[in-house]
This record gives C-alpha cells, structure tokens and sequence, in this order.
C-alpha cells in the first residue's frame, strides 16, 4: 500500500510517496530515502551491516564492602573528599559529599579508624553502596 506525504526540510518543500512494509521491517533490501543537498529525493536500497557490532562491555562491578570501608549512602557525584590517606577519623566525622539531583549530602564516618585508602575522586559518580574509603 503506498500513502503520499508531503514534507518540509528546511523550508524544501518534497512530495513524498511511501510504501507500508508488512512484516519483516529489517529487511536489508527495503528502501532507505537518500537525500542530498540540492537535489531531488532518492529512493536507494539499504545496505546490510558485513558485521554485527560488537557487544557492550559492561562497566566493572563496583568493589565489594569490607569490614572498615566506608560506602556511598546514595548514587551521584562525588562533590569533595575532607580526608587524607593517612589520617585519623572518629565516628561521625565528614568523610566526604556526593551530590545527586542538585542536592549535596555530606557523608559522614560510621566506623573511627586510620583512612588507608580513598577510593574515589571529586567529580566521580558514584553508586550507593559503593566504597569511598578504607579505614583500618
């Protein structure tokens, strides 16, 4: 069944004719519009891929939490890491904030210890869950 349409393209006025494809709609030889600028509107057939493309490497998981690592409470950015490897932390110090839908959330210390290792940077994002730093 073939339907007429007209179209606007840059102010291009274009005559259209279309023909309804029941079925398979992927077929490689059906008709692609080609058009270039300055020209008339040309019917070519599609060209099928050689190569499927490549799957998607997911990204890594993030790190498993252990006993001393602090994680992120909540998904965003991290905004500021406020420790140092290195230094001493107490329970209920501010460790960090992450931002998330233009909020910030300062994270503070649920464990008091030595931070060994931070694990994240300012301008990462960040999942909850995922560790920011490690106490020992």
């Amino acid at each position: 069944m073939h339907k007429k349409f007209k179209i606007t393209v840059e102010g291009r006025v274009y005559n259209v004719e279309v023909e309804e494809i029941v079925g398979d709609v992927t077929h490689p030889h059906a008709p692609v519009l080609n058009h270039e600028a300055g020209s008339a509107p040309q019917i070519a057939p599609a060209v099928a891929p050689s190569d499927p493309a490549p799957a998607a490497v997911p990204p890594a998981a993030p790190a498993t939490a252990q006993a001393g690592d602090e994680v992120a409470p909540l998904a965003g950015v991290v905004d500021s890491v406020a420790v140092k490897v290195g230094q001493t932390v107490a329970v209920g110090d501010k460790i960090a904030v992450i931002e998330a839908m233009k909020m910030k959330t300062e994270v503070f210390a649920k464990n008091a210890g030595t931070v060994s290792n931070i694990a994240v940077k300012a301008g990462q994002s960040v999942d909850g869950g995922q560790v920011l730093l490690s106490l020992s």
